[in-house]
């Protein structure tokens, strides 16, 4: 007879925004003595120091500064490191207590701090969107959402954990603090089913980490 209590139990998955609350509450990223920590991939100096360098660079390339969405800004340890380099810089993050904190911390005339579900609300215009190692914990489902909408801004930046070598890409997960890593899969938004087109595609950096843990790759879009 089948036993209902003993069958395999199918994970439910949590609302976006209540767990990447969880993550900053219960410090699941790690904590530094400040409020909110974003992990070791927002501070690490091996990773944030060579992102910083090469977005830094392609800011600069231009004759007037250009205005910046910062997807998923987390703690800010980064973005506050590139707002100079802009005319505007909007930072969107889905925990509402995260960009309360972050608005007291950080409050400069042309910044704006948004709390947004990227795959649920409208995104704020600008020219170049940045989306640092974000996507990698949504699901399939919440990634194509996000995917329709950048294709409205002239710029993506985009930076993903995935396997070294060659992979599956793009086996769907749960959203939440987990990322394809763990299913030797990485995103690929150029591959089914994202299917993304680009006018050109530049890789800016490609980061191996310590003991084959996959790399950390920053590839820069210009979209049609």
């Amino acid at each position: 007879m089948h036993n209902e209590n003993s069958s395999k139990r199918k994970k439910t998955p949590w609302p976006t925004k209540k767990a990447m609350a969880q993550i900053y509450e219960q410090n699941l990223w790690g904590a530094n003595g400040d409020l909110f920590y974003s992990g070791d991939g927002s501070h690490k100096e091996a990773i944030i120091t060579p992102y910083i360098k090469k977005v830094s660079e392609f800011l600069d390339s231009f004759e007037k500064p250009i205005t910046v969405c910062d997807l998923g800004c987390g703690d800010f340890n980064i973005g506050k490191q590139l707002v100079a380099k802009t005319s505007r810089y909007i930072a969107v993050d889905i925990v509402p207590k995260l960009i309360d904190y972050n608005k007291t911390q950080f409050s400069q005339a042309n910044v704006k701090f948004e709390c947004l579900d990227i795959a649920k609300d409208r995104l704020p215009t600008a020219d170049c969107v940045l989306i640092r190692q974000v996507l990698q914990h949504l699901s399939n489902a919440e990634v194509h959402e996000v995917v329709k909408k950048i294709k409205q801004y002239k710029y993506v930046i985009l930076t993903e954990h995935i396997p070294n070598g060659d992979f599956v890409p793009n086996i769907d997960i749960i959203s939440g603090q987990g990322i394809r890593i763990k299913k030797k899969s990485g995103l690929d938004l150029m591959k089914p089913p994202f299917d993304l087109k680009a006018a050109k595609l530049t890789e800016l950096i490609s980061l191996d980490l310590e003991g084959s843990r996959g790399c950390i790759k920053t590839v820069l879009y210009q979209m049609f």
